[in-house]
């Protein structure tokens, strides 16, 4: 009876830790209805101001934190230039602070052009606008050895047209998160 009695306590004590083990995480709950968030964004929903609003925050150290807290990926330049100016260089300074915050994020820098000139001329071009970021960031304390280089020339423009407005933004430098970040 004793030994009876001593394995029903055994079961009891046993089913009493079973009931004691870790629950299962429940998946977080969606965003609220109505918050700005996109798949692949990279934000994270944070509650706005004393209106109620709603809005996103980048996560530190996504392909968004670095597009936000360097002012975008993207530096323009003069027609016919590759020289970095003013504007260029507090963007490109912003990305090489963000880029010493991060050291495993790797970058490509691509150089564009707009479509005037032949297809060997603008890549040549691209290619020394690309050369010039690359070359500033260096200057910054970026390793080389994190930053790669591609001329696109004139083959792939954000903006359509042939006029200057359509040109002024096409001449750009464009660094490319391509691995390393969140």
């Amino acid at each position: 009876m004793q030994h009876r009695a001593a394995t029903v306590a055994m079961i009891a004590v046993l089913v009493g830790l079973g009931a004691c083990a870790k629950k299962k995480a429940l998946p977080p709950a969606p965003p609220p209805a109505g918050a700005p968030i996109q798949p692949n964004s990279g934000g994270v929903p944070i509650q706005g101001d004393s209106t109620g609003t709603v809005g996103t925050r980048s996560i530190p150290g996504s392909v968004a934190d670095f597009k936000e807290t360097s002012g975008g990926d993207t530096v323009l330049f003069a027609y016919d230039s590759y020289e970095v100016d003013d504007t260029a260089k507090a963007i490109l300074g912003k990305q090489a602070e963000w880029l010493a915050r991060y050291p495993a994020v790797k970058v490509t820098v691509e150089g564009h052009t707009d479509e005037r000139g032949t297809r060997e001329y603008n890549l040549a071009l691209g290619d020394r606008r690309a050369s010039a970021a690359k070359n500033f960031l260096a200057a910054q304390g970026v390793s080389v050895a994190r930053i790669a280089t591609i001329s696109y020339g004139k083959e792939r423009p954000v903006a359509d047209g042939s006029d200057e407005s359509a040109y002024a933004q096409n001449r750009r430098a464009v660094t490319v998160i391509v691995s390393g970040a969140r």
